[in-house]
């Protein structure tokens, strides 16, 4: 029987982790190894962690110093890589969601079924309540709240749409040897790894709810866009920069290498021009992968137009 690793990822998580661990010993179906990384906590976190070392099969590893949420999970994931093989299966785990009781049970489920074109699936990923601060219910379905679309191409991947939320995700082992150690370019990990994972076989989505999703000031991730414009340029430059050029590794096709130099050019001319109408052929043959929900594509197409120095004088520099 297969193995399942949960790599979670601690800082200063004390308010909301006791919660997410009491979740984890309520599973019907038990995890076999968590591998927790604190990521230079300064409150109790480290120690609620080592109280349930009692109650879970848990390793703890506390770096000296705040690296990111990136950095944590990465470094959780190579030392599961350590201990895992490529038959195992690894769940993320944020400090500050709970897990329904049949989380793990139903995921696993899910990516030992064989899709319906008889192909076992790389990963799987679930639905999500979402709770706020106290633990009120705010939503029935993550997905309807978010506008998150359980199917897109790869090249939705490249250009930054990410439909797989990590902490409702589980994922082959085998995976790994690509996933780590999580690049620099990368701005969110769960993409990274949903991309690859689209690449080496097939994403599958679960309907059911398998956990309450905590929305609130802090979350690393949540709802909506954190940066500035300038600051959303930058992280998407480097991503389609380091796809462009390493891309082939993950097993991106010739098409969508040229893809993702194209979205690169873009981008980059997007920091100069004020405005970009020679973008608009390549904005509207890619639209339905550039721009998933066909409910907000116009708009967005026509904000593409515009570069950062119309940004800039239209909204103010912190737009």
């Amino acid at each position: 029987m297969a193995k399942i690793c949960i790599a979670l990822a601690t800082y200063n998580g004390e308010k909301y982790l006791t919660k997410m661990l009491d979740s984890l010993v309520d599973q019907t179906r038990k995890a076999d190894l968590i591998i927790a990384v604190d990521d230079g906590s300064t409150d109790k976190t480290t120690e609620i962690l080592r109280f349930y070392q009692e109650r879970l099969p848990l390793q703890i590893t506390a770096l000296p110093q705040n690296r990111g949420h990136r950095a944590a999970f990465s470094k959780a994931l190579e030392i599961a890589q350590t201990q895992l093989g490529k038959n195992d299966l690894v769940a993320l785990a944020d400090q500050d969601d709970i897990w329904l009781p049949a989380k793990l049970e139903t995921l696993e489920k899910a990516i030992e079924t064989p899709n319906k074109d008889g192909i076992i699936p790389t990963l799987v990923f679930g639905d999500a309540q979402i709770i706020d601060a106290k633990g009120a219910v705010i939503d029935k379905s993550w997905r309807n709240f978010a506008r998150i679309y359980v199917d897109i191409p790869v090249k939705a991947h490249i250009a930054g749409t990410n439909n797989v939320t990590g902490c409702l995700s589980l994922f082959r082992a085998s995976l790994l040897p690509l996933i780590v150690p999580i690049p620099q370019a990368v701005g969110v990990h769960d993409a990274w790894i949903s991309l690859i994972a689209i690449k080496q076989g097939d994403i599958v989505p679960v309907n059911a709810a398998v956990a309450e999703y905590r929305l609130h000031e802090n979350n690393s991730v949540g709802l909506g866009n954190k940066y500035s414009f300038d600051e959303t340029c930058e992280r998407q430059i480097a991503w389609t920069d380091f796809l462009a050029k390493n891309g082939q590794a993950i097993s991106l096709d010739t098409d969508e290498l040229d893809f993702a130099r194209k979205l690169n050019h873009y981008w980059n001319r997007r920091t100069k021009a004020p405005i970009l109408l020679g973008a608009l052929p390549f904005l509207i043959k890619n639209r339905k992968v550039l721009f998933p929900d066909p409910q907000t594509r116009n708009r967005k197409i026509l904000f593409s137009l515009l570069g950062a120095p119309a940004v800039h004088l239209l909204f103010g520099k912190d737009k």
